[in-house]
């Protein structure tokens, strides 16, 4: 039986980040945190 609690609260966990991480794409947001003038990718990441 803990193992099915500990295995639903893992997939609550990532089920809530997925969530987040669409969300702040949605919203514009990086997920590096850090500005876009030195990153190798910049012009694949915004247009």
């Amino acid at each position: 039986m803990g193992t099915f609690i500990v295995a639903a609260v893992l997939v609550a966990i990532i089920v809530l980040i997925i969530v987040k991480l669409i969300r702040d794409k949605k919203q514009g947001k990086t997920s590096c945190g850090c500005g876009c003038t030195n990153c190798a990718m910049k012009d694949k990441c915004h247009k």
